[in-house]
């Protein structure tokens, strides 16, 4: 893990300062690479590559920029989850244990080709001496960062955000990301709230020739085909050995291991799992001790005892949140969906004194079905169905029958569902899933809305991906499923990147393997979401690592945040302050004076609340502060 940036001249012209400019870049991403960094520039001066090392595997030759033999280079943020058999498919002869030769040594072999061969969480830049062309490429599925602009014929590129806001003439909202973020609390596909910045999605390639080309390309996407011929005994046995697989990969390391352990079903596994394949494995969780509704320690401390690992709790107040949040919207880089990500930067703070590698579950929810929105879904589409007289059974659905066992799942969700039924009811699949994951009619009446008048509606880029051909139409748990997959799985790996990387710490997602993804998806939806059991399959897979009543509970609340009891409370004073000062009460697209007056009112989640404060903290650390940025590299 690491930081990765660089510049390239669109013009094929000599950059100047560009020494200076790559410094620059590797100082705001220094948090991410505290063991060493290095830059290389071309003797033209019309390309360059800057790093930033966090050593975990090899630290005495992980050394980069890395030439290779044929004089091309490489930077690499992440490690490879196939390092053993891509060495080996490429005949040994290896000079160091590092990802990024192995990544360089394929791309010299196979060329662009070489994505075909690479599964893991990276994002690596390749500059292509010989061809004059820089080469990028991110994950599958988004675990770790790029993002790039192209200002005045020169194309920049960073793992933050903040290493290119020193090269935009102006740092500037851009509206339809900000429509994106109303509706989401994330913005799709490549935008970013940052006008000019844009992301490489995940699973795409970006090549950049020296003559001024950008091609972006998609090298990879998962199909929903479901599996009609095999038995439910099979799914579970091969995704167990898979999961086996899969962390038996994650713990490669030179340095000991840890993980989250949440209490939760996903974090559980892995951590179970890691345990048999390392020594001196040691969990960690967070807690806040005002109130049994914010600790799931018990969970947490179940699994230690019964997989005989150490675990280490923290106790997060609010304190913390007045002298931390402010830190962990400028490691963000943008506003994000939920208090959690402050709660992990706390834990990642804590974990940097103990472990630099920790594992975690992210992924489950999005790969076997684990939002408790999914069962509200097809809880409507059963009824629709049985009143309709249309209702099915088979592999594709949840009949009403199987699923009212498990509807005690949504008592804490009853005010939304009055509010998911008042309208629409029983409308099409795209429009009712649209509806419960839509946040902007909450934050509406705070929106100045005639500021964000373009025609871009993100309605349209969300039933692009719900409706997408690569899912079967027939199972609405997978066009939910993979609706998130692409879009907020990816979100929600960001926050775990920047609140662990702001730390120096790296964290992996044993679950997110190429091989796992594939696999699942070609479970039917009445196998994986069993009699509307969310993560049937995976809780019945893997039953034998965690105990019964951590594997089978109901009420896991996703790392509980008291956010909306604080903001009455020990952190209105900091809240008000932030959305009363002079500049927050002359936003151009929100009306922060209207957002103070529903402090009282607001829900036990604040997630209205929540979005409006972080976005008036994004403003104040990166839009009030642009010209601190843009003398960064004078």
């Amino acid at each position: 893990m690491s930081s990765i940036a660089g510049i390239v001249s669109l013009t094929n012209k000599r950059i100047d300062g560009l020494e200076r400019k790559l410094g620059a870049m590797n100082r705001l991403q220094a948090h991410r690479g505290p063991d060493g960094e290095g830059v290389w520039m071309s003797e033209a001066q019309h390309v360059g590559l800057a790093h930033r090392r966090l050593s975990v595997v090899d630290a005495a030759h992980d050394c980069q920029p890395m030439r290779g033999e044929s004089g091309s280079w490489i930077i690499l943020d992440g490690e490879l989850g196939n390092y053993a058999a891509l060495a080996q498919e490429l005949g040994g002869g290896l000079r160091t244990a590092c990802d990024a030769e192995l990544i360089l040594r394929a791309y010299e072999k196979w060329g662009e080709g070489c994505v075909e061969h690479l599964s893991g969480a990276y994002a690596f830049a390749v500059w292509d001496e010989r061809n004059q062309k820089l080469f990028c490429v991110r994950d599958h599925f988004g675990g770790k960062p790029f993002y790039y602009a192209s200002v005045d014929g020169v194309f920049y590129f960073a793992s933050e955000m903040k290493a290119l806001l020193p090269f935009l003439p102006g740092i500037e909202t851009d509206l339809d990301a900000f429509k994106d973020y109303l509706v989401f609390q994330f913005c799709m596909e490549e935008k970013t709230l940052f006008r000019g910045v844009k992301e490489l999605v995940p699973a795409h390639c970006l090549t950049v020739t020296a003559e001024g080309g950008i091609d972006n390309r998609r090298y990879w996407q998962v199909f929903y085909q479901p599996d009609l011929y095999h038995t439910e005994q099979y799914f579970k046995e091969h995704l167990e050995e898979l999961i086996q697989q899969s962390v038996k990969g994650a713990v490669r390391s030179d340095v000991p291991i840890g993980g989250a352990v949440s209490g939760g079903v996903d974090s559980s596994i892995v951590a179970s799992v890691a345990n048999q394949h390392v020594q001196d494995f040691l969990g960690f969780t967070g807690k806040f001790s005002i109130g049994k509704e914010y600790d799931e320690t018990e969970y947490s401390r179940a699994l230690a005892e019964a997989r005989g690992f150490n675990l280490t709790e923290i106790d997060i107040n609010h304190q913390d949140f007045i002298d931390n949040i402010a830190k962990v919207l400028y490691h963000l880089d943008t506003p994000v969906a939920g208090p959690g990500s402050f709660s992990q930067f706390m834990v990642g703070k804590f974990v940097k004194d103990y472990r630099k590698v920790m594992l975690s579950g992210e992924g489950g929810d999005e790969i076997f079905g684990g939002y408790t929105r999914y069962l509200v879904a097809y809880f409507e589409e059963c009824i629709k169905g049985a009143i309709d007289g249309t209702a099915q059974t088979g592999a594709f659905v949840v009949t009403y029958e199987s699923i009212i066992p498990n509807l005690t799942s949504l008592r804490n969700y009853k005010p939304m569902l009055r509010t998911f039924w008042s309208k629409g009811l029983f409308d099409e699949q795209d429009k009712r899933y649209f509806q419960l994951i839509n946040r902007a009619p909450a934050m509406e009446d705070c929106i100045r809305r005639e500021k964000l008048a373009t025609p871009y509606d993100p309605f349209d880029t969300y039933d692009r991906i719900f409706i997408a051909e690569n899912v079967d139409k027939r199972s609405y748990l997978d066009r939910m499923t993979h609706f998130d997959f692409k879009t907020e799985l990816p979100a929600l790996l960001q926050v775990d990147d920047r609140m662990t990387m702001a730390h120096g710490v790296e964290s992996r997602s044993p679950l997110l393997d190429l091989d796992i993804v594939e696999f699942a998806a070609t479970i039917p939806a009445s196998i994986k979401f069993k009699n509307g059991t969310m993560k049937s399959l995976l809780r019945s897979a893997m039953s034998a690592y965690v105990p019964d009543h951590v594997m089978n509970r109901k009420d896991k609340m996703g790392f509980p945040t008291p956010f909306a009891r604080w903001a009455k409370g020990e952190t209105k004073e900091l809240i008000c302050d932030t959305l009363s000062s002079t500049k927050a009460r002359q936003r151009e697209l929100v009306d922060n004076a209207r957002v103070l007056t529903k402090i009282e009112t607001e829900n036990s989640f604040a997630r209205n609340l929540w979005g409006f404060f972080c976005l008036e903290l994004w403003q104040q650390i990166f839009h009030d502060r642009a010209e601190e940025f843009r003398k960064m590299i004078e």
